[in-house]
């Protein structure tokens, strides 16, 4: 069967992907910039690729001109700021999907939503069933699945609720604490994806899909405490401080700004599966919620977590192509170069610390003052450091580490090129690699600031100390010397 995959390097679909690959299907994957789409070397093999921007449909007759697939999933989602954008870009994305569908001869589609089955909707979940109506209007046969919470590692809502939970011993909340939800597993979800493909029993459904028990997130986050042996105490209060709630996940968490504001808005409605037909056409075993959380930690611990929401871009830099960053620029820019030799036979050792930069394992180099640029990124609306690393070990092109990007993650040529997403009046990139030669190996670590203005100056000078000292030891710490 030829499928056609979008959102390709999302959290869903690379979890798809491997599957509809296993049981023999063509697929071609579908993606906004083919530099931050990193499946594995085996999968790309037996995968087709395209770069497109869903927000460009007059390219669209040019890029899909003479092809034609049988069934085509949409996972593109919003990451826009405001309501207008918002709409605006479900719409042209939709719309833009669905012309393409009819272009070639698509047979069914595919997509995961939110359950709306209750009025007074939040605009995110107004935004998905927006979505919903133009692939309904398409006249395409179409399968749509809606969701509440996802349960899987990686997700937004598993690491959202992990962060709070491990950072706050007691928490004091807002009454939308007590909203009830149906969490399922991301198992349960990948399955009902890939088993409704030209079943025409889920054609021109619409099917809401839960795990077995409905929970408040009050109680999700006091069960997600107990099955990691914390002790968690919770209070709730009758006054809705959406704002105070959004900006306090924002510093808390690993979620940036809008995503927060999207999410608390979203928790003032019940999201409670009232119809079960799914489970009678596409009938399996549907996992209970700390089943899914231990099913999540034992991913983590064997590193195979394949991407996680906290891969895409921050908000404000979907418009920039990051293809444009690649290369570092030389004239106006501020730079701290260091570098230092290392013994041949230490390469791979010293190459390892270099790729296991961030996250957990810190940045080898005042950790503490790393934190506190972290928390004011997090105050001035930026992604800050809570957004961690996928594995501990492994990197990918595109990935994100705390608040840089990965642009460039080559192991075999040991060179590693960070781009900042933190707020900066400016733009930054950190890199890292080692060179050889007939006479020696050198470990050289660059960093380079293109300031903007008279602001971006001056916040270079201001970070002068703090570099001289950070960087030296970085350096020192990454070749293995005390």
């Amino acid at each position: 069967m030829k499928i056609l995959l979008t959102g390709a390097n999302g959290y869903i679909a690379m979890r798809l992907l491997p599957l509809l690959v296993e049981e023999g299907h063509d697929v071609t994957c579908v993606v906004r910039d083919r530099n931050r789409f990193q499946p594995s070397e085996k999968l790309l093999k037996k995968i087709q690729v395209l770069e497109f921007d869903f927000l460009k449909p007059e390219e669209a007759g040019k890029t899909f001109s003479g092809k034609e697939f049988d069934a085509a999933y949409y996972f593109i989602h919003s990451l826009a700021d405001t309501r207008k954008s918002f709409f605006q870009f479900e719409k042209t994305c939709a719309s833009c999907f669905v012309n393409i569908a009819h272009l070639t001869k698509v047979k069914q589609t595919v997509y995961l939503g939110g359950i709306s089955n209750v009025d007074a909707l939040s605009p995110h979940l107004q935004g998905r069933k927006y979505v919903r109506d133009i692939l309904v209007q398409s006249g395409i046969p179409y399968t749509i699945f809606e969701a509440g919470i996802v349960v899987g590692s990686g997700s937004a809502s598993f690491e959202i609720i992990r962060d709070l939970v491990e950072k706050l011993p007691v928490m004091v909340a807002p009454e939308w604490l007590n909203t009830k939800c149906q969490p399922i597993c991301i198992r349960n979800v990948i399955f009902y994806l890939k088993e409704c493909l030209l079943n025409e029993k889920t054609f021109n459904r619409i099917f809401e899909i839960g795990g077995p028990e409905v929970l408040t997130y009050k109680q999700m986050l006091l069960e997600f405490a107990e099955e990691r042996g914390y002790r968690r105490w919770i209070y709730t209060f009758p006054v809705p401080l959406k704002k105070l709630s959004a900006y306090w996940i924002n510093l808390i968490t690993s979620a940036n700004l809008t995503i927060a504001w999207k999410l608390v808005e979203s928790m003032k409605n019940d999201v409670v599966v009232k119809d079960f037909s799914v489970r009678d056409i596409m009938p399996q075993r549907m996992i209970p919620y700390r089943e899914a959380i231990q099913l999540a930690f034992t991913a983590i611990s064997e590193n195979m977590v394949i991407s996680s929401w906290k891969d895409a871009q921050s908000s404000s830099l979907v418009e920039l192509d990051l293809n444009d960053y690649v290369q570092v620029p030389r004239h106006g820019c501020f730079k701290d170069r260091k570098w230092m030799e290392i013994d041949e036979s230490k390469i791979e050792e010293v190459s390892g610390r270099i790729f296991s930069i961030g996250g957990e394992n810190g940045w080898y180099s005042a950790d503490l003052l790393w934190h506190m640029r972290g928390i004011i990124d997090k105050a001035v609306g930026g992604v800050g450091l809570s957004r961690g690393r996928r594995s501990a070990h492994d990197l990918q092109t595109g990935e994100s580490v705390d608040f840089w990007r990965v642009l460039l993650a080559d192991r075999k040529d040991h060179r590693l090129l960070l781009f900042a997403e933190m707020k900066l009046p400016g733009e930054a990139w950190l890199e890292f690699s080692i060179i050889r030669n007939s006479q020696r190996c050198i470990l050289k670590q660059e960093a380079t600031f293109r300031p903007h203005g008279i602001a971006g100056r001056n916040y270079w000078y201001a970070m002068l100390p703090f570099h001289f000292f950070i960087f030296r030891k970085m350096i020192r710490q990454i070749a293995g010397k005390k």
